[in-house]
């Protein structure tokens, strides 16, 4: 008879996730970070058919599905990469259809302002029209007396990647509130309504009411998007580079408006642009308003900017409206107004984006890059005039958000930029002239084809190579498609040495580990937490420098061991909303469902790391496999719907009160990873061990 008894199925559980992590350790110290490196000395002279196959899978995509081997072995694998190159041409139909439920992906920006607002700004919208709900009133009234100040909006630093005080912390909070007792008077008084138990879970029934959704939700439906993209599209080339640009041109969601403007800056900067010409994506994300956010140009402005005259405020009411709306401490006209051109973006243009460190600029060139750039700006850039911006219809509503250029806050004198003299009265074309100086610029050349090297082939780029691609970048005009041909031809892409010697980054580990599983995924918030935890959390690298390219800051022990609980959880199917079925891959005695652990290692080995094991490795492998061995458990048929676009788990967490995390955010104590309700025969099996296990691998780690 079985054993029902809750407390006793818990401790099977939890012996059970003991043991295997006893196996993930002991497995951690034998294949140690060190082994974890590439060993060149045993390199053959070239690489085989199937070799440059999952090199090309590997390499121009996130790793090989079950039966892409061979698909690629029917097309010719350089058929194959002449067909990624032109992303444009290839039928997605397919992943484009498990976006749908993604509704935000689809808004613009004010739109997002309207759908996800943010509370502190929503609230006092609401109160200037003396349209505050009676429930929310009263909370803002005990916050009154108790002396909390319930209007104070914190806007982050613009050094910083600090949060806007008021935001939500997650609707798990909602349940929370429900469940404590009710203080007459909030006792928080740390100036950021939302952490008050009484004042929270008002403002989420406010939410519910109305159809609209915490602010989290734009970057958690990002981060799905993302993941989803890069597990099922058949544009794996395309899906790389929007990962490279991405973080070539970073930019951190936990400050500010960012979660804003990320969905935008995603959808209209960087995928329309990851194979065309540089100067274009370089002009795409100098005018985006999450990079002028994020490095501060917003408000870089001519210390002698005269705004234009204007009728008294009085006479003006929408405009003070939408004044007061975007300014939430209602500062003054001469308070709000900020003096003084701010250095950060040409700084950061020329040494991350463009010439690199060594590119030969001076402290000079940056100040005067600056000032070709004051006046380029956001409007509405914190979206408080959002809601009133709708009154003046869809035009108005459209353009909140968005890029402009305030002519009065130009410096519109003489600028010298790398030698090149840019005359007065330029306007908004001083910015092109340099953005056009910097796209053609050897120094440009050399650092983006040593990036794109260091990317494809190699931590230490070949500097013959790097020469030819920045050659190709200079006859091209700056051609992205160009320079990888260059190198997805040349013989340094195509060298034994190149093959395996890069390590997998946490993001590119956790989509080829579900890729070759064959796993099915709504790239729901646990997925997040483990790209997180393993240290890359999408979009959460709060300097403009991005994540590390290279296999030293990637590669420990600890990591490893990260890497590893991943991959057993993954296998054991306990990551809610991903199921792996392991089945699939074995051919078994049909009565006694039994295997034969060497077939099983062979063919799992084959699937996973194209047949390439090192005999160390081998071995302890099967020390975890038992004489007799049977068929994984099949995962939950509820576990996640095949076939079908996911439901939005974020949706469902709202309802049902189960929070979540954007990068950067103050949440309070850590909470423990959620897992998935799974048989203990799942944790037991040594298939799904030995499969996780390979999964974790220093051969599977490495690209």
């Amino acid at each position: 008879m079985k054993n029902r008894n809750p407390k006793s199925f818990g401790r099977r559980i939890a012996a059970l996730i003991a043991t295997t992590s006893i196996v993930a350790s002991t497995f951690a110290e034998v294949i140690s970070a060190q082994s974890m490196k590439p060993q060149r000395s045993r390199k053959a002279a070239t690489l085989t058919e199937d070799q440059r196959i999952l090199h090309v899978l590997n390499r121009m995509g996130f790793g090989a599905r079950p039966g892409d081997v061979e698909r690629v072995r029917a097309m010719g694998v350089d058929n194959y990469i002449a067909q990624q190159l032109y992303p444009e041409k290839i039928d997605d139909t397919a992943t484009e259809a498990k976006l749908k439920n993604l509704e935000s992906l689809r808004m613009t920006t004010a739109e997002l302002y309207e759908k996800y607002p943010q509370p502190g700004q929503l609230l006092q919208q609401l109160q200037r029209r003396g349209a505050l709900p009676a429930e929310l009133a009263a909370a803002q009234q005990a916050r009154t007396k108790a002396g909390a100040n319930a209007t104070t909006t914190a806007a982050s630093s613009p050094n910083t990647g600090g949060t806007t005080s008021g935001e939500m912390q997650g609707p798990s909070t909602a349940k929370t509130a429900e469940a404590a007792p009710k203080p007459a008077t909030p006792a928080n008084n740390d100036g950021n309504p939302m952490n008050n138990p009484e004042y929270r879970r008002a403002v989420f029934e406010y939410y519910k009411e109305n159809n609209l959704r915490p602010a989290q939700f734009i970057i958690g439906e990002l981060q799905m998007a993302r993941i989803l993209r890069a597990v099922y599209s058949e544009r794996q080339l395309q899906e790389v580079m929007v990962d490279f640009w991405t973080n070539h041109f970073n930019v951190f969601a936990g400050k500010g408006a960012d979660r804003w403007f990320l969905t935008a800056y995603d959808r209209d900067t960087i995928r329309p642009h990851t194979l065309g010409k540089f100067y274009d994506l370089l002009l795409a994300d100098a005018q985006s308003p999450a990079m002028l956010f994020y490095l501060d140009n917003v408000q870089s402005v001519s210390p002698n900017a005269q705004p234009p005259q204007q009728r008294p405020a009085a006479a003006r009411p929408l405009a003070q409206l939408l004044r007061m709306s975007n300014n939430p401490q209602q500062q003054q006209p001469q308070q709000q107004q900020r003096r003084g051109i701010n250095e950060n973006y040409a700084r950061e243009l020329m040494e991350l984006h463009t010439l690199g460190v060594d590119g030969g600029y001076t402290q000079k060139d940056v100040q005067e890059v600056a000032r070709c750039f004051t006046g380029w700006t956001v409007l509405q850039p914190r979206g408080g005039g959002a809601a009133a911006m709708a009154i003046m219809g869809r035009e108005g509503r459209d353009t909140a958000g968005t890029f402009m250029f305030r002519p009065f806050a130009h410096d519109n004198g003489e600028k010298t930029v790398l030698g090149h003299k840019i005359p007065a009265g330029g306007g908004i074309k001083d910015g092109l002239m340099v953005l056009d100086i910097l796209a053609h610029n050897p120094s440009t050349a050399k650092f983006i084809a040593t990036k794109l090297v260091r990317h494809f082939v190699s931590d230490e780029p070949p500097p013959a190579l790097v020469d030819r691609v920045a050659q190709t970048f200079m006859k091209s005009d700056g051609d992205i498609r160009e320079m990888l041909k260059t190198i997805f031809s040349s013989a340094e892409f195509n060298s034994p040495e190149a093959y395996r010697a890069k390590i997998k980054r946490p993001f590119e580990l956790v989509v080829s580990a579900m890729r070759t599983t064959g796993a099915d995924t709504n790239g729901g918030p646990q997925l997040h937490q483990w790209i997180a935890r393993m240290g890359q959390p999408l979009y959460g690298f709060q300097t403009p420098n991005g994540y590390s390219d290279v296999a030293e800051n990637w590669v420990n022990t600890g990591a490893l061991l990260e890497r590893m609980n991943f991959a057993l959880a993954l296998v054991s199917n306990r990551i809610p909303g991903t199921r792996v079925d392991l089945s699939r891959f074995i051919s078994a005695n049909s009565e006694k469902q039994a295997i034969d652990k060497n077939e099983v290692l062979d063919r799992f080995i084959a699937v996973i790391v194209g047949g390439e094991i090192s005999a160390q490795t081998r071995e302890t492998l099967l020390k975890q496999l038992g004489d007799e061995m049977t068929l994984p458990p099949s995962p939950p048929a509820t576990q996640i719907a095949s076939n079908n676009a996911p439901a939005n788990p974020f949706e469902t967490g709202f309802q049902m009160g189960v929070g979540f995390t954007v990068p950067g955010q103050q949440q309070g104590p850590p909470r423990q990873q959620q897992l998935a309700a799974v048989a203990p025969a799942a944790f037991n099996n040594p298939v799904v061990r030995m499969v996780g296990l390979i999964l974790g691998s220093p051969e599977f780690q490495r690209q």
